[in-house]
């Protein structure tokens, strides 16, 4: 319950707008709860209705996604796109491609968006979508035809200065090409419409590398900040084994970390001498394989099947990667008892409520995703600077401003922590301080936003 009438009639009023949604609403009553003290501060936001406004999408799209297979046969899947705020600047947020993808997870991965992007500082919106189409085991021309056909319909709700979708979980280079090449077609325009280009169209420089190491920029200045420490002879296990995880080991072993295992939705693996990451990127990058061949080619790695067995392993650092609600009680008090100091998120809402709650009452340092993730958007926005200048960065100049970013990011979120009577509740921080900027430019734009 609410301590705020103003808020438990809005959270109701989600709740029977958006029936069956957990993820979505899972997501709106965490934000809520960490904004109650600045709501009772200030009439002007119940005044204004901008929480009502704000969990309501300005524009939801779903459509068909027609395709033929290699096969020959017709294919059909739901395509979906989520237009959620655009108060700060154009809606920004990456394309989904997993079969789990529903309205509820990508409403929820939009309303995370608003806040995410509000923490950058750059002028970007929220927003989200993607489809329930699987990539995986999906011929090029398989992929290509999908991707052709999302765009058909996807090209008529976006633009440069509308909205810029992203990449997400599966959906890299390979969709974004395809996606892009059809966008062109059908416009007959070049633009920065989609980033997570490659570099020989408008792409960035660190873009693929973005998240992973915003994640870790993020996690060394909370524990500089918080606890005097570093990633310095620290043993780190990261869920996961995409884009996120990988580049997470290469900048958590680059500070002085060791990195003992990695995950997939099937199993996890344990290397004790230390993530041999030359093997990890030729599996997953280069071979598109499973992460237990790993121990085919590295002696004395284990391969264990199952995915919650990683929290398991001691370490004193650990970075969930991999998907929303991956982390829960359980696992969450597994960590504690074998000595965790910090848990950073780099997938979008991995730990549950409760495992949240478990860290915080134990003492564990914790940056939530909309925080510590926030690289790869950053960055996402980078790209769509440098390509309105037709101009580009090199690597280090990128990668400085997605440090200093990150840096930013804590700081704001610690000192509204403070300002809130809150202090090292990062959750609550990064949703005020991600809110306010937000909420203070949809009053100033007027009640019919």
């Amino acid at each position: 319950m609410f301590k705020s009438q103003y808020l438990q009639k809005v959270y109701s009023g989600v709740e029977a707008r958006n029936p069956g949604e957990k993820e979505f609403l899972q997501a709106v009553r965490e934000v809520l709860e960490s904004l109650e003290p600045v709501v009772a501060a200030d009439p002007k936001f119940e005044q204004n209705g901008v929480l009502e406004r704000l969990v309501e999408p300005e524009r939801q799209i779903f459509f068909r996604v027609s395709w033929v297979d290699d096969n020959g046969n017709v294919q059909v899947n739901r395509g979906y796109r989520v237009q959620f705020n655009s108060a700060i600047g154009p809606y920004k947020g990456g394309l989904r491609l997993h079969p789990s993808v529903n309205a509820s997870v990508i409403k929820f991965l939009g309303f995370e968006q608003i806040f995410k992007n509000s923490l950058t500082g750059l002028p970007i919106g929220g927003g989200k979508g993607g489809s329930d189409f699987d990539p995986k085991g999906k011929s090029d021309g398989e992929v290509m035809r999908f991707c052709q056909s999302f765009m058909t319909e996807l090209s008529k709700h976006i633009g440069a200065d509308t909205d810029v979708p992203a990449g997400d979980i599966g959906t890299g280079a390979r969709e974004i090409g395809y996606m892009y090449g059809w966008y062109k077609r059908l416009r007959n325009e070049f633009t920065g419409v989609l980033t997570g280009k490659g570099l020989t169209y408008g792409g960035s420089l660190a873009r693929t590398e973005a998240t992973g190491y915003g994640l870790c920029y993020y996690t060394e200045e909370m524990l500089n900040c918080m606890k005097q420490d570093s990633f310095k002879g620290k043993t780190v296990v990261i869920s996961g084994s995409g884009n996120v995880a990988i580049y997470a080991t290469e900048k958590a072993t680059q500070l002085g970390g060791k990195v003992v295992a990695l995950s997939d939705s099937n199993g996890y693996i344990y290397d004790k001498n230390g993530i041999n990451l030359d093997v990890v990127k030729q599996i997953k990058e280069v071979e598109r394989g499973r992460i237990k061949e790993y121990v085919n080619r590295v002696s004395g790695a284990e391969y264990h099947e199952g995915c919650s067995g990683i929290w398991t392993i001691k370490c004193d650092i650990a970075l969930p990667c991999a998907t929303q609600n991956e982390l829960d009680e359980a696992s969450a008090k597994a960590l504690i008892a074998n000595g965790v100091i910090a848990v950073a998120e780099g997938a979008n809402m991995p730990s549950t409520p409760e495992a949240v709650e478990a860290f915080q009452k134990a003492g564990v340092l914790f940056g939530p995703a909309k925080a510590a993730n926030a690289g790869g958007v950053a960055t996402s926005a980078l790209e769509m600077s440098q390509n309105s200048m037709r101009y580009s960065w090199t690597f280090d100049e990128v990668d400085a401003k997605l440090h200093d970013i990150m840096v930013n990011i804590f700081h704001n979120s610690y000192n509204a922590s403070k300002k809130y009577g809150m202090e090292g509740n990062l959750v609550a921080g990064a949703n005020i301080a991600g809110f306010e900027k937000v909420a203070e430019a949809m009053i100033a734009q007027g009640i019919s936003y």
